[in-house]
């Protein structure tokens, strides 16, 4: 293990991918975790019980669970989802007890807290804001018969599944209390980590809220952005893993990167990344980290080895 302090942040797969890596990597990684979702399980949840959306607060607290058969089985337990004809069907188990302990202690954090020492989770997992949000989305091409022009799609899933290119996106409100641990933990950490995940909904939303935008303008941490392996169909669509980068300067000129990480074989194009990695003076490394299944996803143990490689060189 390294003796440094890692946060990342994030949220849905991509994010869990990231914690299943840093935990073998660093001690106790914390996860700060985005809290748009409106949809599924989460968002007849928010709705029912105007509660932060639980689901990807959920998946970062079983990405945390050791490998032992305690963990495994709570990791299992937490993502389960019940099938049924009634008001249950595709409820996850994890984010009923959550929200229970929500209801039950009357905090946020300290309920997740709670839900972590009963998985005995390897980290710490915290929202990235104390009240659930909204994704708007300037959209152009939104309505294909007016191609050319721009609308506003609301809401998480919405933006995520859209048929037009996202030009923007805000949040509603646009100034939400961020929460104040996860923003002293970017302060005080060794490493901050940005993505993968999905871009526009999953990782660019941490740095519209205020507080922890500053927090991640002004840390001392060195900062990595993860890069996704392939575009995603709707919210990215067509997008070059050097428009990832764009598009993240675009909605956070003032934030500084030190390390750029793409899979090697992701990238059609390794000079036009090195330009746009070049104009935050960062380095880009180029690793082996997607899994061999056909499927988009990341090695977690791929991953953690670039992770260790990357923070030994630093």
């Amino acid at each position: 293990m390294l003796e440094v302090s890692a946060v990342a942040l994030g949220g849905g797969h991509g994010l869990a991918a990231s914690l299943s890596a840093l935990r073998r990597v660093v001690d106790e990684p914390t996860a700060v975790v985005t809290v748009a979702d409106n949809g599924g399980s989460s968002g007849r949840l928010r709705e029912e019980f105007d509660c932060l959306p639980p689901g990807d607060l959920r998946q970062a607290l079983a990405a945390l669970c050791d490998d032992d058969v305690w963990g495994a089985t709570w990791a299992r337990v937490l993502q389960h989802r019940f099938a049924s004809q009634g008001a249950m069907d595709k409820h996850a188990v994890g984010n009923l007890l959550i929200v229970a302990l929500w209801e039950l202690l009357g905090d946020h954090v300290t309920g997740l807290e709670w839900v972590g020492r009963l998985l005995g989770a390897q980290g710490r997992v915290l929202p990235m804001a104390l009240a659930p949000l909204d994704i708007t989305a300037r959209v152009r091409g939104a309505d294909p018969e007016r191609p050319d022009a721009d609308s506003v799609v609301r809401g998480q899933v919405e933006v995520a599944t859209t048929r037009g290119r996202v030009l923007e996106v805000r949040l509603d409100p646009l100034d939400p209390p961020a929460c104040p641990q996860a923003v002293a933990a970017v302060k005080s950490a060794d490493w901050v980590v940005l993505g993968p995940g999905s871009w526009f909904t999953s990782v660019i939303p941490h740095l519209l809220v205020p507080d922890l935008r500053a927090a991640l303008e002004s840390t001392a941490a060195r900062t990595a952005v993860v890069l996704n392996l392939e575009a995603q169909p709707g919210e990215t669509e067509g997008f070059a893993p050097e428009t990832h980068l764009e598009v993240l300067s675009e909605h956070a000129p003032g934030l500084d990167v030190d390390v750029v990480l793409a899979d090697r074989s992701s990238v059609r194009d390794v000079a036009a990344l090195e330009h746009v990695v070049s104009r935050w003076e960062a380095r880009l490394v180029l690793a082996d980290v997607a899994c061999t299944d056909g499927t988009s996803r990341h090695d977690t143990e791929k991953l953690a080895l670039a992770y260790a490689e990357m923070m030994r060189e630093s």
